[in-house]
């Protein structure tokens, strides 16, 4: 990687006040972010759909030391029911919660639009827009205007690629769902999302020097949750020039 942003001398805000939940946290762009909260002092929330998976990301997560601020909840909040069924009881167990994001999903590729089966079509179109909406119904009523929901999307919301129809139209949706919730939030809740392009993880034995990081992913969230003035809005962070733009903007990282 190049050093165009050297996060040792990024700007954490202090976040201690705060109770995030993230949707998708175990995932390999949600550890960048849950990083991030920790980092920042605030109580990290992640649910999870199995056991195994928590006991897996604890190890991952074992070079921060104690976790004291983080804590798991094992369930599923794919559907509507179940994503409302989950946000009561979070609430009910670790009081209000201020902040969400939902880093939800994954990336497909390689057929055509009339190659696709009606499997994929389900799979990465209809379970995971229905787990994005499902999750924000959930949660937007529940937050205070002091805090944010925040959705984590791809630059495919914006950008055609061949052979990635289904998450083409899959990103776009949700990226529209973003600005239809802007709207009908007014000035009650603070949404916006981040559209990037790909992301250096963990998990990437090879990656460009131009690409994002997940833990600048993680930073811009912190941006977003410290700025009131943060809402209504898409931060692009397609590559490291971009990024740098937007977390300078936020106000994290020196100009």
């Amino acid at each position: 990687m190049n050093d165009i942003i050297d996060l040792s001398k990024a700007n954490y805000p202090d976040l201690s006040n705060r109770r995030v939940v993230i949707a998708g946290g175990t995932g390999d762009v949600g550890e960048g972010i849950v990083r991030a909260w920790l980092k920042a002092g605030a109580h990290v929330i992640v649910p999870s759909r199995s056991d195994s998976k928590v006991e897996t990301f604890r190890d991952v997560l074992s070079d921060l030391g104690q976790l004291e601020k983080l804590d798991f909840v094992v369930g599923s909040y794919s559907g509507f029911d179940e994503a409302q069924e989950m946000a009561e009881h979070i609430g009910e167990e670790y009081g209000e919660v201020t902040d969400v994001i939902a880093s939800i999903g994954g990336w497909w590729q390689g057929k055509s639009l009339w190659d696709i089966s009606p499997d994929d079509w389900q799979r990465y179109f209809i379970d995971m827009t229905t787990a994005h909406a499902a999750t924000a119904r959930a949660w937007v009523p529940r937050l205070s205007q002091k805090g944010s929901y925040q959705l984590i999307l791809g630059g495919s919301a914006v950008e055609p690629i061949a052979g990635a129809s289904i998450i083409n139209m899959q990103q776009a949706a949700l990226l529209m769902m973003r600005h239809v919730l802007s709207l009908e939030a007014g000035e009650k809740h603070r949404i916006a999302a981040q559209i990037l392009g790909p992301v250096i993880t963990r998990a990437r034995s090879r990656y460009k020097d131009d690409w994002v990081s997940n833990d600048e992913v993680g930073l811009v969230t912190l941006g977003i949750a410290a700025d009131p003035g943060a809402t209504d809005r898409d931060y692009t962070s397609q590559d490291k020039t971009q990024m740098r733009d937007t977390l300078q903007g936020l106000g994290v990282y020196p100009q």
